[in-house]
């Protein structure tokens, strides 16, 4: 039975890469495994890249190659997608070789790293942060670079992820009838993110908590907590007076001045 013609080219291209990279592993030519690894690079093929870079990096330490190698064993690591240590190696080359031609995408990547490791907006956004200080840091050092844009399309998108963040963070209290404490991470939320697109949903939820609260409180405090409800359902309807909850703003402010009246009428004792 013949084999067909191009399983057979196939089988020969694989054994002769992997002879080509048996012959770079085995070399003392340091040329000749530095341009194998980059034509690994290229394909690219890192599995077979990345050990000829690491070998490199000791064998061309001082020597004028060193700078290539740096940078292509961290890019190494970003096209492994391996982002904490791509932006380990990115971030060092970037100071280690601060005239390099290859210092600016490196600060870049360095930073894209923290970005693509940035998790969804429930878990520790400390990624986020760092992602967002490192752009920021880039393009304070690279003030004229043509991607300035990107940097702050990216910054744009971790600052909406910690919005939404803190709002469900701060809407959690409301759910568990911890109506201070609702009120007060809502008001702090809306002072952090002043134009916000939850803001409407924000400033509702700060008078359903005062409402909650005013109605649930002990007398001593009710009169002081319903004004403070009056006053968020002011606030709300001055800010959104077309609101599609402006009917359920209205409800709760009945009950309050509901409240407010029957509150006038007991006698103090």
């Amino acid at each position: 039975m013949r084999v067909p013609l191009l399983f057979t080219v196939i089988i020969a291209l694989l054994l002769g890469s992997c002879s080509e990279f048996s012959k770079a592993v085995k070399s003392t030519d340091v040329q000749y495994k530095y341009r194998t690894a980059v034509k690994y690079m290229e394909k690219p093929d890192y599995d077979r890249a990345m050990p000829l870079l690491e070998e490199l990096l000791s064998l061309t330490r001082g020597d004028t190659l060193y700078e290539q190698v740096s940078y292509y064993y961290a890019k190494g690591h970003f096209g492994q997608k391996d982002y904490i240590m791509a932006s380990y190696y990115l971030g060092n080359f970037a100071k280690t070789f601060r005239n390099s031609v290859h210092a600016e995408e490196c600060s870049f990547l360095a930073a894209f790293c923290h970005y693509k490791e940035s998790p969804e907006f429930e878990l520790d956004q400390t990624d986020t942060q760092m992602a967002i200080d490192k752009l920021e840091l880039f393009m304070v050092r690279y003030p004229d670079t043509e991607l300035k844009d990107s940097c702050n399309t990216l910054i744009d998108g971790l600052r909406v992820k910690l919005e939404k963040k803190d709002f469900y963070g701060a809407r959690q209290y409301l759910r568990t009838r911890y109506y201070r404490s609702a009120s007060e991470a809502m008001q702090g939320f809306l002072r952090k993110w002043p134009n916000s697109s939850y803001r409407e949903e924000a400033l509702f939820s700060v008078l359903q908590a005062d409402h909650d609260l005013a109605v649930n409180s002990v007398e001593d405090r009710k009169t002081e907590r319903i004004e403070a409800g009056i006053r968020s359902f002011n606030t709300f309807a001055d800010a959104f007076p077309q609101s599609a909850r402006l009917p359920q703003a209205r409800a709760l402010l009945r009950d309050l001045t509901s409240q407010q009246k029957r509150s006038q009428r007991t006698p103090n004792p």
